[in-house]
C-alpha cells in the first residue's frame, strides 16, 4: 500500500491531473467545464430506466474519450459527477470493457467511476459481470449495436435475489445496458435502472429532466 500511494503521488507530482475541457490543471474536469449537481438528463429504454449527466458532445465527449486513452483522473471526476443521482446503500454493477481494452488501456475505467461515485454517495460495487464474447460497441453502426446480444455473463451466486443499479460512460442506443439486463435477470437479480455518464440525442426517448435524488 505504501508503495502504491508513493507510486500514485509520483505520477501525480510528473503528470498532474489536467482537465480535459479546458486543460486546466488540478483536476480530470474543472467545475467550469463540468459543474456539480448538474440537470440530469432521462433516458427511458424498454428494459432499463437511465440516467446521465449529461449529453454526449463537446466537453463531455471530450472527457469520455480521455477515459478511453486511460486517463485515471478524469475517471475521478466523473465518478464525482454522477454521485448524486446514486442513492446511498445502492449496490452498483458497472458495465465491464473487453479483456483486450483493459491491458491496453491498463483499466477499466467505468469499473473506476462506480468505485469513485460509491465512495461519494455511500454506494457498493459488484463486478458480477463479464463481457465474454464479442467485441466492444464502439465503432459499429446503429443496426449492429441493436443486434449485439448474449455478450455478457453474470454470477449468480454474487446477484441473485439483489436489486441492482448499472454504471456505464455512455448510452447510445441502449443494447448494451439491455444486454446486461437479460443476464442480470437470467442470475436471479433485478435491476433497477442505469446511471451514465452520457446519453447520445440518438438515445430511445432521450430528455432532460430534473434530478429526482
Amino acid at each position: 500500500m505504501i508503495e502504491s500511494r508513493a507510486l500514485r503521488a509520483a505520477l501525480d507530482f510528473l503528470f498532474p491531473a489536467q482537465c480535459a475541457g479546458c486543460n486546466a490543471i488540478g483536476s480530470g474536469l474543472c467545475h467550469a467545464c463540468a459543474p456539480l449537481g448538474a440537470r440530469a438528463i432521462r433516458v427511458r429504454l424498454r428494459l432499463v430506466p437511465v440516467v446521465a449527466y449529461g449529453c454526449y458532445e463537446g466537453m463531455l465527449r471530450s472527457a469520455i474519450l480521455a477515459l478511453k486513452d486511460g486517463r485515471r483522473d478524469v475517471t475521478e471526476a466523473l465518478g464525482e459527477r454522477i454521485a448524486p443521482f446514486v442513492r446511498p446503500g445502492t449496490l452498483l454493477i458497472p458495465v465491464p470493457t473487453t479483456a483486450t481494452r483493459r491491458r491496453v488501456r491498463g483499466m477499466d475505467g467505468v469499473a473506476l467511476i462506480a468505485s469513485k461515485a460509491a465512495d461519494i454517495s455511500g454506494a457498493r460495487v459488484l463486478a458480477a459481470l463479464q463481457q465474454h464474447a464479442g467485441d466492444a460497441q464502439r465503432g459499429r453502426t446503429r443496426n449492429e449495436r441493436l443486434a449485439a446480444r448474449g455478450r455478457f455473463r453474470c454470477d449468480a451466486g454474487a446477484i441473485a435475489g439483489k436489486r441492482i443499479t448499472f454504471v456505464d460512460d455512455v448510452c447510445t442506443t441502449g443494447a448494451t445496458l439491455e444486454d446486461c439486463e437479460r443476464a442480470v435477470a437470467e442470475a436471479g437479480g433485478t435491476v433497477e435502472g442505469a446511471v451514465v455518464v452520457a446519453a447520445t440525442k440518438s438515445s430511445p426517448s432521450w430528455r432532460p429532466a430534473p434530478s429526482e435524488h
